[in-house]
């Protein structure tokens, strides 16, 4: 049959299709050459869209009908049916599943009213977005999504793990998914589609959200609860808000965390005081708060929804086994001879392991870590600070500087900026070594390793010699929310001349970093300790607020002498922050 033919045909169809009180009658009033032939009691029109390459199916069936469009192979098509899903098709589309009666009736209705909206809102690809330039392919870290799950417009659909970052799969539309075509587990590329969503849903997906938005907020009752910033140790009376991890209208549980406070030495959790829903939130991330501020308010009532973990609802035949042999074990009173064994074997079979595949970005961090100590001549020198004058300094004027720029003083500025002068004066510890020569670097940029949810990450502060300590605390706020969010871009993440880790946030006292290929040196941070120390010049013992500093260094490059006299330099920097305005 030729295209022109074809096209007629097409036309036929999509026009009876719309006209058509009956899919039998529809079926007998075409020509079997045609459009189809008849099967007993079951109908069957087959024709080939010539412009999609398609093959459209109609069925007409006693009892019920169904009305597809598949790419004319059979196992599309019964898919389409277990799935109760339709394929939309550009030039025709007929989409029921009812089992009313009579069924051509429905069937007809139900398949015009497919046709026009799948005329006027197609599918939606979702598609794996660019994860960076020198990034093609990652693998597919989890899907949240199954075919006939509702999706809200830029809800995360499913997450791609690289060796470097964790990249969001975000729905372009609301609407219904249709279609998943990779599984967790799958090698994907960019550019490559994940799933279908028909936005046609996207409307009903919206207005069930307002609905049980408007339920839960009708469910809480009782007085509203200000959940407080809690007590955080004798000697810290406040911190900053490293996030907040609710919004108005969400629901909390009990002794859910909802905020968190980072503080010079520690990161407190702030929890809910009840369940119910939240009201009101009174802080901001970057926020400097103080001990029983208020964080949040939480109007009690019923908490979220609990779902059970995969697998609850249907244990294995070898988890039942054992809950049944160890409840035959259990020892009565009449059986109080048995109690020892019984608790030994129970005991023994509680020891159990779990194995996990190593994620893209651990195995990525191993494969550097450990090529770093194999191909390094690495070697640590370790110093000590008082910490005195920098904290008396961020005392004086932290409520000064959060007003004019809208950050916290931290210390890491401190740091960065030392560490900046001290590679200016010591250029071979911001050097690399590419094969056989040494490059020299005028510029300082300085990588500052970020724990993440997934992992180490490690972000460049740019041009670090130029920038003032405003710019360098409100890069690394920006570089830390992004990095709880796993939204650093590989950009962010490249190159980088030298690299800074505080392990002093989680309690450090003392550690030999290692270095960060290519770099040459990388200097350790550690936590701050009050110690006993002989000041002045008659020796006097007084307590101090001292903290341990390490600088692992390339010992091919650098020298013992220039990498004792980089940290000293750093020392004398920070404590006395003067020398950095004086240059000296």
């Amino acid at each position: 049959m030729r295209a022109s033919r074809l096209a007629r045909v097409a036309a036929d169809l999509e026009r009876r299709i719309r006209a058509s009180r009956s899919l039998t009658s529809l079926a007998s009033s075409a020509s079997s050459s045609e459009l189809g032939r008849r099967r007993g009691r079951r109908w069957t029109i087959s024709i080939l869209n010539q412009p999609s390459g398609r093959r459209f199916a109609l069925d007409a069936r006693a009892g019920g009908s169904t009305a597809v469009v598949a790419d004319g192979a059979r196992d599309d098509i019964a898919r389409a049916r277990s799935a109760r899903a339709s394929f939309v098709d550009r030039a025709f589309v007929a989409r029921a599943m009812t089992t009313a009666a009579p069924a051509t009736r429905a069937g007809a209705a139900a398949a015009r009213r497919g046709y026009a909206a799948a005329r006027a809102e197609p599918e939606q690809a979702i598609e794996v977005p660019s994860m960076g330039d020198s990034i093609t392919e990652g693998s597919l870290a989890s899907v949240m999504k199954s075919v006939g799950d509702e999706v809200a417009m830029d809800e995360v659909v499913a997450q791609i793990e690289t060796d470097k970052v964790t990249v969001d799969v975000r729905a372009p539309s609301a609407g219904r998914v249709t279609d998943v075509r990779a599984k967790a587990g799958d090698t994907v590329t960019v550019g490559q589609t994940v799933m279908t969503v028909s936005p046609s849903a996207g409307k009903k997906v919206k207005e069930k959200r307002e609905a049980k938005e408007t339920k839960e907020t009708k469910e809480a009752s009782g007085p509203p609860t200000t959940v407080e910033v809690p007590s955080m140790g004798d000697s810290i009376s406040e911190g900053a808000v490293a996030a907040v991890h609710v919004k108005p209208g969400q629901k909390v549980a009990m002794d859910e965390v909802i905020a968190q406070i980072e503080t010079d030495k520690v990161t407190i959790d702030v929890r809910a005081s009840t369940s119910g829903t939240v009201t009101e939130v009174l802080v901001a991330e970057g926020e400097t708060v103080a001990v029983g501020r208020g964080v949040a308010v939480v109007t009690p009532g019923p908490g979220p929804e609990k779902r059970a973990p995969a697998g609850a609802a249907a244990p294995s035949a070898e988890t039942t086994s054992k809950a049944t042999t160890e409840a035959k074990k259990t020892p009565t009173p009449a059986e109080p001879a048995r109690e020892a064994p019984s608790a030994g074997a129970s005991a023994s079979r509680a020891r159990a392991e779990t194995r996990v595949p190593m994620s893209r970005l651990r195995l990525r961090v191993a494969e550097r870590l450990k090529s770093s100590q194999n191909t390094y001549a690495m070697l640590t020198t370790f110093n000590e600070i008082d910490m005195s004058n920098v904290m008396q300094m961020r005392t004086e004027y932290k409520d000064a500087f959060l007003e004019r720029h809208g950050v916290k003083l931290g210390f890491m500025s401190t740091f960065v900026t030392a560490a900046a002068k001290a590679l200016q004066e010591e250029p071979s510890v911001n050097a690399i070594i590419d094969g056989d020569e040494i490059v020299y670097r005028n510029y300082v940029d300085i990588s500052v390793a970020v724990s993440a949810p997934k992992g180490l990450v490690v972000p460049v502060l740019r041009n670090c010699e130029k920038m003032s300590f405003a710019d360098v605390e409100g890069s690394i706020a920006a570089f830390g929310k992004k990095a709880r969010a796993g939204s650093l871009s590989i950009d962010e993440m490249a190159g980088g001349t030298f690299t800074i880790s505080n392990g002093g946030v989680f309690g450090s006292l003392t550690g030999t970093p290692i270095i960060n290929p290519p770099q040459s040196a990388i200097l350790g941070m550690h936590s701050i300790v009050w110690r006993p120390v002989c000041v002045g010049p008659d020796h006097a013992i007084v307590a101090r607020p001292m903290m341990n500093v390490a600088l692992t260094y390339d010992h091919r490059l650098v020298d013992g002498r220039e990498a004792v006299t980089f940290l000293k330099s750093i020392k004398e920097s920070v404590e006395d922050p003067r020398r950095m305005m004086l240059s000296v």
